[in-house]
């Protein structure tokens, strides 16, 4: 176990999680801000890219597990992402859809910035989407991120949001 919370638990991924994984990351709705629904291939290479990322940087996106049944619901972690010309650690998730609205992705998304800052002694922590996607920049601005900047990625407009270590 990585980080714990409240009602979650965070660990690394394993090839085992890639059914799991599959329910949000192969799931059209799920997808829609992304170039694609993912193919098995791609929830495979996602692991293994997680599991590469834990070796080299000591974090990554990890499994989302519910304490509560030990339910796995999707992933959250911190990556290293190209962001306009600068190479950045960002916040990201993923939460099956019957998850989503439960403040699950806020929950375990918060424990992740504490970690950035507390753990992995990061200045700071940025989270990215495309400007569409609003549920996920509501989620940034809950764990006390603030809009920084736009750049283009895949021919869309992307936001920005940053944390700042107090």
């Amino acid at each position: 176990m990585i980080i714990e919370t409240k009602r979650l638990y965070l660990r690394e991924l394993i090839p085992e999680d890639k059914t799991n994984l599959m329910k949000v990351l192969s799931d059209p709705e799920s997808m829609v801000y992304y170039p694609h629904p993912f193919s098995e291939k791609e929830v495979e290479n996602w692991i293994y890219w997680n599991i590469e990322n834990y070796k080299k940087y000591q974090h990554g996106l990890w499994a989302v597990i519910v304490k509560k049944g030990k339910v796995f619901i999707g992933d959250c972690g911190i990556t290293m992402q190209n962001i306009g010309n600068e190479t950045v650690p960002e916040i990201g998730f993923h939460i099956i859809k019957e998850y989503c609205n439960k403040g699950f992705a806020t929950e375990a998304a918060m424990a992740c910035k504490e970690y950035a800052f507390k753990t992995l002694n990061y200045p700071k922590i940025f989270s990215y989407t495309t400007i569409k996607n609003v549920p996920s920049q509501k989620v940034a601005e809950k764990i006390g991120m603030q809009n920084y900047k736009y750049f283009d990625k895949n021919g869309e407009k992307q936001i920005v949001q940053v944390a700042y270590l107090n």
